[in-house]
């Protein structure tokens, strides 16, 4: 039977069990009022993880996987859910130490598109714990191959004209009483000489395309005038040559860009089909405009390009036909040239060629859009002033004038 104070009892420890049950959710509710809205720290470590440009896993003692992010798979880091053995074997050293080392983690079959060059970066984390972070850096492995190979190329073909003109000099010295050995050596030192200071040039320009050195402000020029200009820039040589230049009708296509540059990639494509062209060949320039891009296409019916080759020709120095381009006194910048000239223009440099039949390199920059006349404006309303447009100079006698050759830029020579 209750008693009255055993029911008191009941009832006050009911109560006082209420009290504090109603403090406790009062205080948790606080808490959670107090803590401020948004992820966690545990979260955003988690996001800063996963989105790293770096390669991070995480061991444990026994070399098992705590955490990673994808990053980690496409470095090869990771492959199969478990880390690599390279990465493993470090990890122990570490934690035996308790001191960080780096490693390579670079593939050992490098394939495609894939990392060519991984360093990677252990640390200890306390506890058996360990972090493994892997960088990229294959793109700079390649721009300072292309560096070494630059200076390389550099060293080369400025040493041969220099070389020639010392041999030269020392020859017009030893032969100071033959007029006709003076003569004929003077010749050759004028060549070298004319030669090192193309190359110098050219050099020069290229080193202004590809550097951070800001273009000129980009005008609206005249196709038409460009290639008139390129036109005769070429007509000597082509005429040395007995090459015979012929171009279509005038398109009076304008584009946006810097004419001295323009021009000076029209030439370099003009030149070099002089060069690579046998003596009485046709070489023609077409122009047209095709998906808002207006394309100049140069075609030679010289000895052609095989297809291996027809990437590596717009690289610096590069010749697909080195005796023959020693013989023309190129440079093997021109091709470069006329690449960056394109980029820089937002535009590009196609290529078309079979060996024995001839090439068609296609420049293509974006047109200039004509402005829609404009209509009679309010009085009071401000006009804005018409974009900035070159002048044409006086117009010059064209050489040949056909639209038999490459109409449709197909490169179907």
């Amino acid at each position: 039977m209750t008693t009255p104070v055993s029911l008191a009892l009941a009832i006050g420890a009911l109560v006082a069990g209420a009290v504090v049950g109603y403090f406790l959710a009062r205080a948790r509710t606080r808490r959670e009022e107090a803590r401020p809205p948004g992820p966690t720290v545990a979260e955003l470590l988690e996001r800063l993880v996963r989105s790293s440009a770096n390669g991070i896993v995480v061991l444990n003692r026994f070399g098992d996987m705590v955490l990673h992010n994808p990053r980690a798979y496409e470095l090869g880091l990771v492959k199969v859910n478990q880390a690599d053995a390279r990465a493993r074997a470090a990890a122990e050293q570490v934690v035996e130490t308790d001191e960080p080392m780096e490693i390579d983690l670079s593939p050992l079959e490098a394939r495609g598109r894939q990392p060519e060059a991984v360093l990677g970066q252990v640390r200890p984390l306390g506890d058996g714990f360990t972090v493994v972070e892997a960088v990229d850096h294959s793109e700079a492995i390649r721009l300072e191959a292309v560096r070494r190979d630059f200076v390389a190329n550099v060293s080369h073909e400025l040493k041969t004209p220099v070389g020639a003109i010392a041999l030269l000099t020392e020859a017009v010295l030893d032969a100071a009483e033959d007029v006709e050995e003076v003569r004929r050596f003077g010749g050759k030192i004028l060549r070298e000489s004319t030669r090192l200071g193309q190359l110098v040039t050219e050099l020069i320009a290229l080193s202004r395309l590809q550097g951070a050195e800001r273009l000129p402000d980009l005008n609206v020029v005249e196709v038409d005038a460009v290639v008139r200009e390129a036109l005769g820039r070429t007509t000597l040589s082509a005429e040395s040559a007995d090459i015979r230049i012929t171009t279509d009708n005038p398109s009076d296509l304008l584009i946006e860009g810097d004419r001295t540059l323009l021009v000076t990639a029209l030439s370099n494509l003009l030149e070099n089909a002089v060069a690579y062209s046998p003596a009485g060949s046709p070489v023609s320039i077409s122009r047209r405009l095709a998906d808002g891009m207006v394309e100049i296409a140069v075609t030679d019916r010289g000895i052609g390009i095989a297809e291996e080759e027809q990437q590596r020709v717009f690289e610096r120095f590069y010749r697909a036909d080195k005796a023959r381009s020693r013989a023309t006194g190129g440079t093997g910048l021109g091709l470069a040239i006329v690449k960056h000239v394109a980029a820089n223009h937002g535009g590009s440099v196609g290529l078309w060629s079979r060996p024995g039949t001839g090439s068609t390199f296609t420049l293509r920059i974006p047109a200039h859009v004509r402005a829609e006349p404009a209509t009679e404006p309010a009085k009071g309303a401000k006009t804005s002033p018409a974009p900035r447009q070159e002048k044409t100079p006086e117009r010059t006698p064209r050489l040949v004038v056909t639209g038999q050759d490459s109409p449709d830029h197909g490169g179907n020579l």
